[in-house]
């Protein structure tokens, strides 16, 4: 691809938190259900920072589904196009767990589904680092403090902001499995 589209390549801007962002994650995911009943294994499910009420985020609104076969991802761009829906290409996504899919709204992403296998580990640690994050106003200051420093440090680079995160939530998660086994 020789010229990527305005969404593809837009700066991480994080955003103070807004409450809506509960709202409009709620009602998408009832959206996707209703469309993608065929689909999915489980109900689709807000994740991802705009799930935290207090976090601030970047202005995307971040949902997993679960499905028996990664394979039905061209189906269900397909149905969701007309929402403005667009599948990112495996090949470019590089995360061989998941398909994504970005909903475009005015040249900006308005949010990412996250296809999953219903046996994926990531499907739990999603859920496990959001309720954590819920659960905890002081992780919630600190997760916020590293997203806003990262993303001043890493505006151009997606990738490496999202990386940057990953000892973060890998500290929570394993904080939680300890918790989880006492």
């Amino acid at each position: 691809m020789s010229e990527w589209p305005a969404w593809a390549t837009e700066q991480v801007r994080v955003r103070p938190p807004d409450e809506g962002w509960q709202r409009r994650g709620a009602q998408l995911c009832r959206e996707l259900d209703a469309v993608l009943a065929h689909w999915l294994i489980t109900p689709t499910q807000h994740v991802g920072s705009t799930a935290v009420p207090g976090l601030a985020a970047k202005p995307i609104i971040d949902v997993q589904a679960t499905v028996v076969d990664l394979g039905c991802a061209d189906a269900i761009a397909q149905a969701l196009f007309p929402a403005g829906w667009h599948l990112v290409p495996a090949e470019l996504d590089a995360r061989p767990w998941r398909r994504l899919l970005v909903q475009v709204a005015d040249d900006h992403r308005a949010a990412h589904l996250h296809l999953l296998l219903a046996s994926s580990p990531r499907w739990a640690e999603q859920l496990a680092f959001r309720d954590a994050l819920r659960a905890d106003p002081a992780l919630v200051h600190h997760y916020a403090e590293l997203k806003r420093a990262l993303a001043i440090e890493q505006a151009t680079d997606r990738e490496a902001y999202t990386e940057g995160k990953s000892d973060f939530i890998r500290r929570v998660l394993d904080d939680q499995a300890g918790s989880d086994e006492e």
